[in-house]
């Protein structure tokens, strides 16, 4: 294998080092993976809810706040309508719970059996006919048009709150909430799960806070040569909505001649230190001028201790959110980013229900295999956190059975152990299961659920077993009829649940975008993966038409379609699979690594630096090192019924080391042996083996050190 450790500049790695109050090896792992700027280091760095971005900046989060609150103050039936997946079960989970807490009545309605993604005419019939006036979309919606369009027709209002791909149509809902639609909000990434955390943080919010939609301005005054700067930045529910700066001579212009007063008109005024800035005005616009403002600096204080006493100057310089802007923070920046902070602590708006919401927007967010890079770190880190402290109920009893308890869990657990079994309830149809369990009260039923989970998950995992035997050969077979560029398999015995694990099984196995179709008497049901920077909008808009329904994200998505359409549909991949374009394959021979350890590194304290980068997953791999010249103590083959793997025991001085080299043991004696100082590629992992976690290193190349 070629090893690969890319240069990085050392001036670079002590600046980052220096601004940003971490260690040399950190700064120069921050700058090999080519996280360089504040706002992106920031979520390596720090995980603090507070760091989450404001759900307010949503396009859509307060018509859909203010209509749901008009539902509690009249009274209405409320449905919340999810996806069966991990994401939209744990996304109608939290928002239901939430809703019913606040005193609403609320019905929660996933697809069963055989129904089709997403809201449908049926759905919203049968809850008209019950006298329901408010849909909730969690993880759907964005597409369908028809549907929305009919609920308005009989009287029902519709929220959506999705984060699959808008197309360039989109509903006519009351409200719409996605963070890929428009450009108002930072970050497009987040999961289902993520964008429903949002609105119950939204809702807390303004269920909390009296400035709840309250106009507000924060002002602040400073001198600049022979003039001042009067600089004001507009918030509202948190968000900073506009700002005004004016550079005004003393005694040349009347208030009345700036913009300041159409700019503060109907606005509550803050501001720090009132009667420097009452002193200020005074010079700037003489003493008849009086500006109605608060002073803040004494509650804030109280609430911040480590602010109390001190000038926005010095508070600049110890500030954490300005350290980590990429700009020069002003004294006004300081004065929100502190004012945002005291609202939030005197709020409480972070809370152990809070934490517990988190639990599953963790979830979703790693079953979704959404980046974790940006506030989705913080809402797996914060998740991971709570539910390894006191996992939720359902959660609880679900991780007990899975043999998940007593030990630290990280996303390969998640993703691996508890979210397929999840999972698999909406694959086998039920999906229900897995949301009663979330939401059930008592144990005995939970428990009983649970053990109908795992059989299903069983079921799932043989049936699988036993259409991967159809749809593998079928795939390989069709590369031929795309240019060896897209796979394709089909079927009346593929289910429908199973599609989109086939199609990331196929892509996986033959490195292509992949499509497997689920193929119905009256409708096929169709998943897409993709590989290799192939955007799968690319393939679906063109043929839009064809479609009863289609979305989803760049690289997985879906559609149903008539069957009188997909010979056609075929004719139109066959065509133009020839302009299918994919990027290099990565070279799976290519190792890319973060960092050389010395052996002096290899000691327990790495594990502080391993669970720094955590969570690891999507757009954030697992750390990878290079070491030299370890000493292999003890060498072992291990593995059934074959012996295929290798056992090691590598010294590095002051530190033995466990190891584990998988698919190796042929190359033992070959290209290294008991004895060898040996160069190693790997990554730092912990084992747990029969209640007990111990230390271990991954292999993933080996070379003996004179070589």
């Amino acid at each position: 294998m070629k090893w690969d450790k890319q240069d990085v500049s050392p001036l670079l790695v002590k600046n980052i080092s220096a601004k940003y109050s971490c260690d040399l090896l950190t700064a120069s792992i921050l700058a090999r993976r080519g996280i360089l700027q504040g706002k992106d280091i920031l979520y390596y760095l720090e995980d603090d809810p507070r760091h989450l971005r404001n759900p307010f900046e949503m396009s859509g989060m307060e018509d859909a706040v203010d209509r749901i609150l008009a539902a509690k103050e009249e009274g209405e039936k409320i449905l919340v309508f999810g996806d069966r997946d991990v994401d939209g079960i744990s996304s109608s989970a939290m928002l239901t719970e939430f809703l019913r807490s606040i005193g609403l009545d609320v019905n929660v309605r996933l697809p069963y059996k055989d129904e089709p993604y997403g809201l449908t005419i049926p759905v919203i019939n049968e809850f008209a006919s019950e006298y329901g006036t408010l849909i909730i979309t969690v993880d759907c919606g964005i597409s369908n048009m028809e549907e929305v369009k009919h609920a308005s027709s009989l009287g029902i209002d519709v929220i959506i709150t999705d984060h699959h791909n808008p197309q360039e149509e989109v509903p006519e809902a009351h409200a719409i909430i996605n963070p890929k639609l428009g450009s108002s909000y930072p970050f497009r990434d987040l999961a289902g799960c993520g964008v429903v955390y949002k609105l119950v943080s939204a809702l807390r919010f303004a269920l909390k806070s009296e400035l709840y939609c309250q106009p507000l301005c924060l002002l602040n005054t400073r001198p600049l040569n022979d003039s001042w700067v009067v600089e004001i930045a507009k918030l509202r529910n948190l968000v900073l909505v506009d700002t005004l700066t004016e550079t005004i001579i003393p005694g040349v212009l009347s208030i009345g001649d700036t913009r300041l007063p159409a700019f503060l008109e109907g606005q509550q005024i803050l501001v720090w230190d009132l009667n420097l800035q009452k002193q200020t005005m005074a010079k700037i616009f003489g003493r008849n001028v009086e500006i109605y403002m608060q002073d803040i600096s004494a509650e804030i204080g109280k609430e911040i201790p480590s602010a109390a006493g001190k000038s926005l100057i010095r508070l600049k310089e110890i500030s954490k959110t300005a350290k980590y802007s990429d700009e020069e923070s002003s004294e006004l920046d300081v004065l929100v980013n502190l004012f945002i902070t005291f609202i939030r602590q005197r709020e409480k708006l972070f809370t152990q229900e809070d934490a517990q919401d988190l639990q599953l927007a963790c979830l979703g967010t790693i079953a979704d295999i959404m980046p974790l890079r940006d506030e989705n770190r913080i809402i797996v880190r914060q998740g991971l956190k709570s539910l390894l402290e006191k996992p939720r109920s359902g959660l609880l009893e679900l991780m007990f059975k899975l043999e998940l308890m007593g030990r630290r869990s990280g996303t390969t657990e998640i993703s691996w152990v508890l979210c397929p079994a999840i999972n698999a309830t909406g694959r086998m149809g039920s999906p229900e299961k897995a949301l009663n369990l979330l939401m059930e009260k008592e144990q005995h039923k939970r428990e009983a659920l649970v053990s109908e989970i795992i059989a299903l998950n069983e079921e799932r995992k043989k049936l699988g077993e036993d259409i991967w035997e159809f749809v593998e050969p079928l795939a390989t077979e069709s590369l031929k009829n795309y240019k060896e560029k897209f796979a394709l398999a089909g079927g009346k015995n593929i289910p429908r649940g199973v599609t989109g694990i086939m199609a990331s099984r196929l892509t996986s196995r033959l490195k292509v975008p992949s499509l497997v179709a689920s193929i119905g008497d009256e409708v096929i049901t169709a998943s897409l993966r993709s590989t290799r920077a192939y955007d799968l909008n690319n393939l679906l808009e063109p043929k839009s038409n064809l479609f009863l329904d289609w979305g989803g994200h760049n690289y997985a998505a879906g559609f149903s379609m008539h069957p009188s359409n997909w010979d056609i549909f075929l004719d139109y991949i066959k065509e133009i699979s020839g302009e299918i374009t994919l990027s290099e394959a990565k070279d799976e021979d290519f190792l890319t690594i973060d960092a050389e350890l010395p052996l002096s590194f290899l000691n327990p304290d790495i594990y502080n630096l391993i669970d720094l980068f955590e969570p690891y997953g999507e757009a954030n791999d697992t750390l990878t090192f290079l070491s030299r010249k370890l000493l292999i103590s003890e060498l072992s083959l291990i593995g059934k019924p074959e012996a295929k793997h290798v056992k090691l025991t590598l010294d590095a001085g002051k530190h033995k080391w466990p190891a584990v080299y998988w698919q190796a043991a042929e190359k033992v004696k070959r290209e290294f042996d008991l004895g060898d100082m040996v160069d190693i590629v790997y990554k730092v992992t912990r084992n747990w083996y029969k209640g007990s976690e111990t230390p271990q290193l991954v292999i993933h190349d080996l070379k003996r050190s004179d070589a």
